[in-house]
C-alpha cells in the first residue's frame, strides 16, 4: 500500500534553503568558470520560480470588461454556498405549486359556481344545449357578486 506524499509550501522551501546551503559549500572548490554557470542557473531558476507564481496569481485573478476585478479563489462548494444557490431555485418551485393551487381553486370555484346556478334555476330543456349559456352564466354570475 502506497501513501501519497505531499508536502507543503513550507517544507519544500526548507529542502530549497538546505541544498542551497549544502551546494554554497560544495561550490567553494569549484573553479571560477563552473561556480559563474552554477549562479546564473540559481538566478534562472529564481526567476522562473518568480515567473510561475505570478503565473497562477494572474490566473486566479480576472479583468472584467466593465473594469471590475474578479477573484476566483479556492473556494470549493461547501454546504452553506450550496444552500444558498440552491434557494432561488426551491423559491421558484414553491411559487410555481402555488400558483397552480390558486388557479385549480378558482376552476373548482367557476364549476361550483355554474352547477349551483343550473341546479337552482328554472331554465329550459333546451338551454343546455346553447353555446353562449356558459357564457351567460358567467355575466349573471359576476353581475350578482358586484351586487353583493
Amino acid at each position: 500500500m502506497k501513501h501519497a506524499n505531499t508536502s507543503t509550501e513550507a517544507q519544500i522551501d526548507q529542502l530549497g534553503h538546505y541544498f542551497s546551503g549544502q551546494l554554497t559549500l560544495a561550490s567553494t572548490d569549484l573553479s571560477h568558470d563552473i561556480s559563474e554557470r552554477l549562479r546564473v542557473a540559481r538566478q534562472l531558476a529564481i526567476g522562473h520560480r518568480k515567473t510561475a507564481a505570478q503565473l497562477r496569481q494572474v490566473q486566479n485573478n480576472q479583468v472584467n470588461a466593465n473594469g471590475t476585478l474578479t477573484v476566483s479563489g479556492d473556494e470549493g462548494l461547501g454546504l452553506w454556498s450550496v444552500l444558498a444557490s440552491s434557494l432561488p431555485l426551491l423559491a421558484l418551485v414553491v411559487g410555481l405549486l402555488t400558483i397552480q393551487a390558486v388557479k385549480d381553486d378558482h376552476i373548482a370555484v367557476e364549476i361550483a359556481a355554474t352547477d349551483s346556478a343550473l341546479l337552482t334555476d328554472e331554465l329550459p330543456p333546451h338551454a343546455y344545449t346553447d353555446a353562449g349559456f356558459a357564457q351567460f352564466l358567467k355575466i349573471k354570475h359576476s353581475a350578482s357578486e358586484q351586487h353583493d
